[in-house]
């Protein structure tokens, strides 16, 4: 929580969580959540098995929608949400920790534009291009878009895509440093998957290739795979992926 930046909100937040609580309203916001809850991690034994479980993270998505009416609900936050709340097994510190990564580490990923994410995505392929260049041929050859390899990458932060104890470490490492750690997995990824990738030789085969990586051994090896992610590339900082943001950003909007 104090890492994150979670805590710090929470103590300057001039409503506590209880409170916020009281205000759900019943709106086709609330629906959306209730069809999504038994989505979530269906086959986790902590979620099938417990019922307050549930009940906490529409408590959770709920309040954070009302709360934040910009961004209200988006498909993804459940996973996120729900992983959070099996880790801290608290409703309230849940809660805050959503609330940072969407309002404060993703600023626009989850809105209805979705801008912050569609830059992020034209900003994975300009550092795809520049650090793999051959990979990035290949994948524009074969024509596959970043949106559709990469798109739950960034809005599930990777839950339900790799094995669920790398997801933490990689999450540990995002309240830390930020977003860029989201890039650093997906330059990973990539790169670990070098030879696959380039033996895929059409869109299908590339959709499944990237599919598949959680799969890998050196994914699975969390420790490892978190290694490996530090090393690419060697030096990233926060500073220059504003700058690269914000250029794709303007390139947006001309």
């Amino acid at each position: 929580m104090s890492i994150s930046g979670a805590q710090e909100m929470q103590n300057e937040s001039m409503v506590q969580y209880s409170s916020l609580k009281k205000y759900m309203e019943n709106t086709t916001i609330t629906e959306m959540i209730k069809i999504d809850i038994p989505r979530t991690f269906p086959d986790n034994i902590y979620f099938a098995n417990d019922s307050i479980l549930p009940e906490q993270l529409f408590n959770i998505l709920a309040t954070f929608a009302h709360h934040n009416k910009e961004v209200g609900y988006c498909q993804g936050l459940n996973y996120i949400a729900g992983l959070l709340l099996l880790v801290t097994k608290s409703e309230e510190s849940s809660f805050w920790l959503l609330k940072v990564l969407v309002e404060q580490i993703l600023p626009k990923y989850y809105i209805r534009s979705m801008s912050g994410l569609l830059i992020d995505l034209d900003v994975l392929d300009e550092f795809v291009q520049k650090n793999e260049p051959a990979l990035h041929r290949h994948i524009t050859r074969v024509g596959m878009p970043w949106a559709v390899a990469s798109t739950k990458w960034f809005i599930c932060l990777y839950a339900e895509v790799l094995p669920t104890e790398t997801v933490l470490r990689i999450w540990d490492c995002i309240f830390y440093e930020g977003s860029k750690v989201i890039f650093r997995v997906a330059l990973t990824l990539i790169k670990i998957h070098r030879q696959q990738i380039l033996e895929a030789r059409d869109l299908g085969e590339m959709v499944e290739c990237f599919r598949k990586m959680g799969q890998n051994i050196n994914v699975v090896n969390c420790h490892q795979f978190m290694i490996e992610v530090f090393k690419t590339p060697s030096s990233f900082s926060n500073r220059y992926l504003e700058k690269v943001r914000e250029k794709h950003s303007a390139l947006r909007s001309t």
